[in-house]
């Protein structure tokens, strides 16, 4: 049998297969799909998956989404949280075990001011999941188009996990530099063109905590990492500030050398904080005190949930979140 070449100017069909196999349409469907119940000689089948090798056949995921009912596409709606060190390993550890059951993980920022379509009208996801709860219109979207899991929906009482970004890790730095002897705070982030909710909340959350320690109020100082942020760190010191709590790793690294070109010792003139344990928490000089975040166990967490329901596996044993853990080094 003579092997067709595929053409360049359309798209390889399953039609197209059947042919070069010398089979009919619904065996190549058969055995694409893996089709339960169907009873295909191996020779046939190994027939059918050469010749879409040959012609570089790739399944049509609208068509194939039309049939079955199913993308197997989870959409992760995030904040405009910034992609930092251990999102990024939360959203792997997520991925990946997603990935081992048969579906993919896209994530997806929606922005309140954006003006293109949302993603979910393109994809039309298995599941929605957001990080944060959906507006009314953003729900009525994703029925519209034919999205029938949600998660969270505004018309329920579902809680949203947002342990990644508020509360136990800034009360964690804020008690440990109380801890240390510090009273007169400070919260350093980097200056951004749109403000971070995240930084938002990880700030109330000091704030609150600082409160709760009968502590004057940190002030929140946006500090720009291509200047050194000398200038703003002498500042602090004739406020008598004497303690940093900072957003991230990234921003204590940039106070903490900061410091260290204006002379300061370190913990001794001034005490900073970060936040993710990042790689670059204990590659610095001195080495940076920081919250570690379990997220390997928070994406695998979030892959159970998932399953739990696009396929009605059973729920989580657990839904405790893994607690944050103080790392200290030399910047406390």
């Amino acid at each position: 049998m003579a092997v067709s070449e595929p053409t360049a100017s359309r798209r390889v069909t399953a039609l197209d297969v059947a042919r070069e196999a010398g089979v009919s349409r619904a065996t190549v469907g058969f055995v694409l799909n893996n089709t339960p119940g169907q009873t295909i000689p191996k020779s046939t089948r190994e027939r059918v998956l050469g010749a879409a090798e040959r012609l570089g056949y790739r399944p049509n995921s609208a068509a194939r989404t039309l049939a079955s009912g199913r993308s197997r596409i989870i959409l992760l709606v995030l904040p405009d949280w910034p992609m930092e060190f251990r999102l990024r390993n939360y959203l792997d550890e997520a991925s990946d075990a997603l990935d081992k059951a048969g579906y993919s993980l896209v994530t997806y920022t929606r922005h309140s001011d954006q003006t293109a379509r949302p993603l979910w009208e393109a994809l039309s996801p298995d599941l929605v999941v957001g990080a944060a709860p959906f507006s009314p219109s953003d729900v009525a979207s994703m029925v519209a188009c034919g999205v029938r899991r949600i998660y969270p929906r505004p018309d329920r009482a579902e809680p949203v996990d947002a342990s990644l970004a508020i509360s136990a890790g800034p009360e964690q730095q804020v008690d440990h530099l109380h801890e240390r002897g510090h009273r007169n705070l400070v919260y350093a982030a980097f200056a951004q063109a749109h403000k971070s909710s995240m930084i938002t909340a990880r700030y109330q959350a000091a704030v609150d905590r600082a409160r709760t320690l009968g502590m004057a109020e940190p002030g929140l100082e946006w500090i720009d990492y291509r200047d050194g942020s000398s200038e703003v760190v002498r500042r602090w010191l004739d406020a008598g500030i004497t303690g940093v709590v900072a957003f991230n790793d990234d921003v204590a690294a940039a106070v903490a050398s900061a410091a260290v070109r204006t002379g300061l010792r370190m913990p001794a003139d001034l005490a900073v904080i970060g936040h993710d344990d990042a790689p670059i928490a204990t590659m610095f000089v001195p080495g940076l005190s920081t919250i570690r975040i379990d997220t390997v166990a928070l994406g695998r967490r979030f892959a159970d949930f998932v399953l739990h329901k696009v396929e009605q596996r059973p729920a989580p044993v657990s839904h405790t979140v893994p607690g944050p853990v103080l790392v200290q080094r030399e910047s406390t």
